[in-house]
């Protein structure tokens, strides 16, 4: 089993001011304000990093306020292209209506990255205060994204992590993944490998039990039991002390065999 980141220049020239002076002065003032020390003063450039950080800010503000507006269209079209393709607007306006309202938002923290920017949320919510992580990519659109479920038993959070991938809900169901396990699996990804196992168990019939199998200080194994059109086989999912879904363990050899005749 295996476990499974512009540029701104300000120019300014005093043409108006000049029109009032000697033309020896206009002319030395036209020459002093194109100067390279005058176009590129240091002064007024902010650095790359701070201009990344601040459209990752904005795009994380326009994405919250999509959220608290129960805005469907708009929050599918915050979606970077590869979740575009996993999903459509009318998923995701079954997803916010099964979410808690969005009442307000805090963040709380901006890291900025070459390839993508990580944005930290607190929300107030109808259900309470919910912690959320965005990954926000070069272009200000909505990558991944991951609650914080740590304050939930881990048998919910895996149920409702299979209520999603069985549903075909994948983005949301990605969404349960820790940030560096969304990053070697995406949505894509997870889709790919459901598909896969049903090609050999048959068609999704039900989850039939969810049990901890192990747990630790720093980990959970949860087993859990599915049953198919052609066989019951049991699927592993690994969560970390935070209830971060960290590893995913799709069986690579399902055992064709008659369902078992339990309830």
């Amino acid at each position: 089993m295996r476990p499974v980141l512009p540029r701104f220049g300000v120019i300014a020239l005093a043409l108006g001011a000049l029109a009032s002076t000697a033309p020896l002065g206009a002319a030395r003032a036209l020459e002093l304000a194109q100067t390279p020390e005058a176009v590129t003063a240091p002064a007024a450039r902010p650095t790359s990093a701070a201009a990344v950080e601040l459209r990752a800010r904005q795009a994380a503000e326009d994405i919250l306020k999509a959220m608290r507006d129960g805005d469907a269209k708009l929050r599918y079209a915050q979606f970077a292209p590869d979740l575009q393709r996993m999903t459509s607007p009318w998923l995701v306006e079954m997803n916010m209506r099964r979410q808690p309202k969005v009442r307000g938002w805090r963040i709380t923290a901006v890291i900025p990255g070459m390839e993508s920017s990580t944005v930290e949320a607190t929300l107030q919510t109808s259900a309470g205060e919910r912690s959320l992580l965005m990954v926000i990519d070069e272009n200000g659109l909505l990558a991944g994204y991951h609650f914080n479920v740590a304050d939930q038993p881990a048998e919910k959070v895996v149920r409702d992590f299979m209520d999603a991938l069985t549903n075909g809900r994948f983005v949301l169901a990605s969404s349960f993944l820790s940030q560096e396990l969304q990053e070697e699996v995406s949505a894509a990804g997870l889709q790919r490998k459901w598909q896969l196992l049903q090609r050999r168990t048959g068609n999704f019939l039900k989850v039939r039990r969810i049990a901890r199998s192990e747990s630790t200080a720093d980990m959970k194994l949860l087993l859990v039991n599915t049953q198919f059109t052609r066989t019951t086989d049991n699927l592993f999912v690994i969560l970390d002390n935070k209830n971060q879904i960290v590893g995913v363990d799709f069986p690579s050899d399902a055992r064709i065999a008659p369902p078992a005749n339990q309830p």
